[in-house]
């Protein structure tokens, strides 16, 4: 478990993201480095902002194999036409992928060692499918693609899966399967009336005719939610109360003082602390739990001084447990929406969740904002801005 409190302030100056494509949806047949240069191109455009002069392009991608092989960041950032000059890695801590490359960025500014990072995240699902990567350590014939003896040793046969962790979360916490169903209609809820308010305007650059969030079902309802089968037999989870598969991307700029100073850049918000934590990795994704705490914990704030908190909804049980440990009121949660109507592009999730909460920041003129993500192997990362 580790947590950072900023020595040297770290800016967010513009922050993009594309539309979130459905599986099988609009953004289906895009190459995820022309996906990523959409986003790179518009945030330097809008940040006004000489590509030549970011020190780093860290982006985040799950399943990196096929079109998202072979460092795709590097590949998006020269499809992007910035300066051959300019490097990038990709870096994969599962779905909190893209908030880990803001957590980089972020410690390589406030350590002195660089002044201008872009963080960012990719993720093609309809084209390379959830779990390519794992698959293709069987192919390979290493036995399961996730642990070997060593693992197994230590972990007997302990069941890895975000399912089963999601399931046993509910039962643990004593969250029913309405009290999930009325989260995820709340969730579709609260989408739809922010795209009818056109909340999302200003964060979103289209791709093609594609200009808005795909994933939210008008049509939904508890009844329809009702009728749908488990996940497992005689289980709490079904599709319904489940993140969607998608499609998308994201990029936001981070800068230090003096390059906001010397680049005439205008911040929105500062990152004033960050945190990662390990969990138990059966239970797997209760880690934004002892995140959030730790957050606290250093920077001296309640639960109730946050104005605003983006937890990613993996699965409603995620988000309804961890309300439940740290005391969070749901209001304040997620007020626009989560992964269950939005979508979850895996590596683009994390940056794509810092675009949407710094704009509200900025135009509700809130002050606070913590960004929470659980992650596959029992991780979160958690991450607290203020409103510039």
């Amino acid at each position: 478990m580790s947590s950072t409190v900023m020595v040297r302030d770290v800016f967010v100056c513009e922050a993009v993201r594309t539309p979130v494509g459905k599986r099988g949806g609009g953004l289906s047949h895009v190459h995820p480095a022309d996906l990523a240069a959409v986003v790179l191109s518009e945030l330097v455009r809008r940040a006004d902002l000489d590509p030549g002069l970011v020190d780093d392009v860290i982006m985040g991608c799950v399943d990196q194999v096929g079109a998202q092989a072979s460092n795709i960041a590097r590949t998006a950032v020269l499809s992007a036409g910035f300066p051959l000059h300019v490097p990038a890695t990709t870096i994969d801590r599962q779905c909190g992928s893209s908030q880990q490359a803001v957590h980089f960025g972020t410690q390589a500014i406030a350590s002195g060692a660089m002044d201008i990072v872009i963080a960012a995240g990719v993720e093609v699902m309809s084209l390379v499918p959830l779990g390519s990567a794992t698959t293709a350590g069987v192919e390979a014939g290493l036995g399961h693609p996730r642990h070997g003896a060593s693992w197994a040793e230590r972990f007997g046969d302990m069941t890895i899966s975000q399912f089963h962790g999601a399931e046993l979360i509910a039962e643990r916490w004593g969250i029913s399967r309405s009290d999930m169903e009325a989260f995820a209609l709340t969730s579709h809820e609260r989408a739809i009336a922010a795209q009818d308010a056109g909340e999302f305007v200003a964060e979103i650059v289209a791709v093609g005719e594609i200009t808005a969030d795909e994933g939210p079902r008008r049509g939904t309802t508890l009844e329809k939610m009702a009728s749908l089968d488990p996940l497992r037999p005689g289980g709490r989870l079904t599709a319904a109360v489940a993140s969607q598969i998608s499609d998308g991307a994201s990029a936001l700029v981070l800068a230090s003082g003096d390059a906001v100073r010397r680049h005439g850049l205008r911040p929105l918000a500062r990152i004033s602390a960050t945190a990662v934590v390990g969990s138990d990795p059966e239970l797997m994704l209760t880690g934004p739990i002892p995140a959030t705490q730790r957050i606290l914990e250093r920077t001296g704030l309640s639960i109730d001084d946050i104005d605003v908190m983006e937890v990613n909804e993996a699965f409603a049980s995620v988000v309804l447990a961890w309300a439940q440990e740290v005391g969070a009121d749901l209001e304040r949660t997620n007020p626009l929406g989560g992964a269950i109507a939005l979508g979850h592009p895996l590596g683009a999730t994390g940056v794509r969740l810092m675009t949407t909460m710094v704009h509200l920041l900025q135009r509700r003129g809130l002050d606070r904002g913590l960004q929470v993500m659980c992650e596959g192997g029992g991780m979160a990362n958690a991450t607290l801005l203020e409103r510039v």
